[in-house]
Parts: structure tokens; C-alpha cells; sequence
């Protein structure tokens, strides 16, 4: 697939490099055109750096990898409300949360990816990949993640379950974009845990799958 990266921080060069190993086309850019090509060479010779628009412009998949008070202007610069999006399948990892409290900044029951998908007409949104620190990403012989995923389009969720596959990790579609606020609130949570100095993984039990 061919995919655009809107950010040049640590998941943006985490996903970016578990996809191009894998075979996909993959393009970065950022509000600094020297750290997209400072990624880029990074990654690899594969990877191309752009501005945001070129970025966009005929990907299968872009992954918006920007902190929440980035969002609008990189969806603007991409020339999403122009419809440069239409179609497109959108990735959003946004947790929008306060600095070590966790406590979500978007409006009581919006969440990130219902605002990307109003402002970006017509893409195709799916919430993931914001449960897993950028860290832990591409580490040989890592236990395996389960990413949950929400959205209202099944083609896009597909795409989304093959991006997750290929970073190796396992997906797991929770229902449509209405459920993205639940998703922010539970890492929000995590967060608020993490600062607290409690590893989030020790209050989820254990539970077998239904039918198991």
C-alpha cells in the first residue's frame, strides 16, 4: 500500500519502519521539511520525505502521527477540507489527554476521530494505535499486542487490520467510530496509571475469550 505519515515524531518513525520493511510504499512529512527528510533517510531508501499535501495525495492509508493540538493544522495543510482525503483510509493514534493525567481534552462525548472525520469529508476513519507506547514497536522477540480498532467503514478496518498485522501485532475490531471516545478514555486511563507508577497491564486480569 501506499501510505502517507502526517508527523516525524517516535510513532511516526515506528510504524513507518514496520511498514516499509514489510513492502509498503511509505512518505513522511511534517511542519519541518528537514526533519521529514531526516526521517526519511532514516528509514530507509524506500521512504520519501514530502510536504504534507504531496504526502497525501494518491495514498491507500495515511496515518495522522501529530500530538492533538497539531491536528487541524496538518489536516488543513493537507488540504482536507478541499476533499484531498476523500476515500482515503485514515489512521488516527491521537490520544488527546492532559500531560501525566490523562484526563481527555476533546469535547464531552466527541472524540478525535469523530473531529477528523468531520474535518476531513469523506475519509474513511479508523481509530487505532494509540494504546502502545512508540517503544514498543518493531522490538524483536516482544510479546505480542492486540490493537483495538474501531470505525464505521469494513473496507477500512480491513486495511487497518493488515497495517496492524504487519507491525506485529494482532487486531481486534471493537465496533464503529462511536466507540473511539471509549477507546480515548481507556488510554487515558492507562496514562493516568503509568504516571501514578502502576503498570496498566496489572489491572486488566486475565480473562480467556468468551466460548474458549
Amino acid at each position: 500500500m501506499r501510505i502517507g505519515i502526517l508527523g516525524t515524531g517516535h510513532l511516526a518513525e515506528a510504524l513507518g519502519g514496520c511498514w516499509a520493511q514489510t513492502g509498503h510504499t511509505v512518505t513522511v512529512a511534517g511542519r519541518s521539511a528537514d526533519n521529514a527528510a531526516a526521517l526519511a533517510r532514516r528509514l530507509g531508501a524506500a521512504v520519501h520525505a514530502a510536504a504534507p499535501d504531496e504526502a497525501v495525495r494518491g495514498a491507500d492509508v495515511v496515518l495522522l502521527a501529530v500530538p492533538w493540538s497539531g491536528v487541524d493544522d496538518v489536516l488543513r495543510e493537507s488540504g482536507a477540507s478541499r476533499g484531498a482525503l476523500a476515500g482515503v483510509v485514515v489512521i488516527d493514534p491521537i490520544n488527546a489527554v492532559q500531560h501525566g493525567v490523562g484526563v481527555l481534552l476533546t469535547e464531552p462525548g466527541k472524540s478525535t476521530a469523530t473531529h477528523i472525520a468531520e474535518t476531513a469529508p469523506g475519509s474513511r476513519v479508523v481509530k487505532g494505535f494509540h494504546m502502545v507506547p512508540s517503544t514498543q514497536w518493531g522490538v524483536p522477540g516482544a510479546a505480542a499486542i492486540t490493537v483495538p480498532l474501531c470505525g464505521d467503514d469494513p473496507g477500512a478496518l480491513a486495511v487497518a487490520e493488515t497495517l496492524v498485522r504487519d507491525a506485529g501485532a494482532v487486531p481486534a475490531v471493537v465496533g464503529g467510530l462511536s466507540r473511539a471516545r471509549q477507546l480515548e478514555e481507556a488510554a487515558g486511563l492507562f496514562i493516568t496509571l503509568a504516571f501514578a507508577g502502576v503498570d496498566p497491564g496489572t489491572v486488566a486480569p486475565a480473562l480467556p475469550p468468551v466460548g474458549a
